[in-house]
């Protein structure tokens, strides 16, 4: 059994990497700047494909697949790439998709081109995308507040989960512009990524998905994210190995590198075990969901799992090995910590994951 990415999957890979090759020193001119991402890069990766990879032709896309999005999400989090990448093509584009209808006819192709960047705004304070949301559509137009909201000033729409007549107990899904939406900046740990708080009123709502599918959509978008997001942990879990295996060469201590020492040894070696066993579950979610199979549940929680473990970790040790420079906002090692924060608590805690590898394991025990 093959488990590796195809020739054209890894050539894809190459020049994503090439693309992407300046992205740290780019990322970190938006740590005081006001822009929510950087334009031109943002315009070279449209230009590329990269945004429409797996949207279907006839609305605009390359028609490629799930394989091909997991590979650019590994390079996005390998360098940091400032671009809503994550928000836009892996995660409003995906709901889109999901929910279908007239409205993703209407706004995939612009959203394949690039010309137009989308955003998720489901979370109202509590982080949890699959809570019940409080604000309301009524008569077309919607009110409430959502908060974090990732690349929100980057974005021209977003998709909002929301409670209307229509959907009786649940909750549905909307599609709505931002233009005109006041917007309040929120400080996240994460200074590249940048989040707000949105105040909708009387915003233009247009549903997407059907009335009351909104919590079973969530369910299945979770699903969809969190392998997505696993692989752009697991780049930035090899970026921090990567760096750390090269600064403990050329560390020298006491006359030698500190990388001879057994204690920066074993560190090292821990975190290379963590990210191989990361790199498991993530091509396991990855064949899971190019292949819609049944046991996307259980793989999508174990990538979840695995993928927030190794980045973490890698961080931590990596700031670890670089000593007191490690610490200093002068040095990549930070903004690969603070980026290991934002994206293990970007979809759940991990206490829900782990709920949810359960749930995955007793259903398909018992089936």
């Amino acid at each position: 059994m093959n488990f590796e990415f195809s020739d054209e999957q890894e050539s894809l890979r190459d020049q994503a990497r090439r693309l992407f090759a300046n992205a740290p020193a780019k990322a970190r001119m938006l740590l005081e700047a006001d822009a929510g991402h950087d334009a031109e890069l943002w315009s070279h990766a449209a230009g590329m494909g990269l945004t429409a990879a797996a949207i279907a032709e006839r609305q605009g896309g390359l028609g490629l697949g799930a394989l091909e999005l997991c590979v650019v999400a590994e390079e996005i989090g390998r360098s940091l790439a400032p671009i809503p990448f994550s928000s836009s093509v892996l995660v409003a584009t995906e709901a889109l998709k999901l929910a279908g209808g007239a409205a993703a006819d209407e706004w995939l192709p612009r959203l394949a081109a690039g010309e137009v960047i989308a955003t998720l705004a489901f979370t109202e304070g509590s982080g949890v995308w699959s809570t019940a949301p409080r604000g309301r559509v009524r008569d077309g137009r919607f009110d409430g507040i959502k908060t974090p909201v990732a690349d929100a000033a980057s974005a021209q729409i977003a998709i909002v989960s929301a409670r209307s007549d229509e959907d009786g107990d649940g909750y549905g899904w909307w599609l709505l512009p931002l233009q005109g939406v006041a917007q309040m900046p929120v400080t996240a740990i994460d200074r590249i990524r940048k989040h707000a708080a949105l105040n909708f009123v009387g915003t233009p709502a247009q549903r997407i998905g059907s009335p009351g599918s909104g919590a079973t959509l969530t369910e299945r978008l979770l699903d969809i994210a969190a392998v997505y997001v696993a692989f752009e942990q697991l780049g930035g879990a090899e970026a921090m190995l990567a760096m750390s295996v090269d600064y403990a060469k050329r560390r020298r201590a006491f006359g030698n590198a500190i990388g001879a020492t057994q204690a920066v040894k074993h560190r090292l070696a821990d975190m290379y075990t963590k990210v191989q066993l990361a790199r498991g579950h993530c091509l396991y979610g990855a064949w899971a969901l190019s292949t819609a199979a049944p046991e996307l549940p259980l793989a999508a929680a174990g990538a979840r799992l695995a993928a927030s473990d190794a980045f973490c970790y890698a961080a931590e040790e990596g700031i670890e090995i670089h000593g007191g420079i490690g610490f200093t906002w002068e040095n990549d090692c930070t903004l690969y910590l603070r980026r290991s924060r934002l994206l293990a608590q970007m979809l759940g805690h991990r206490s829900r994951w782990s709920d949810r590898l359960v749930r995955a394991l007793i259903a398909g025990r018992a089936a």
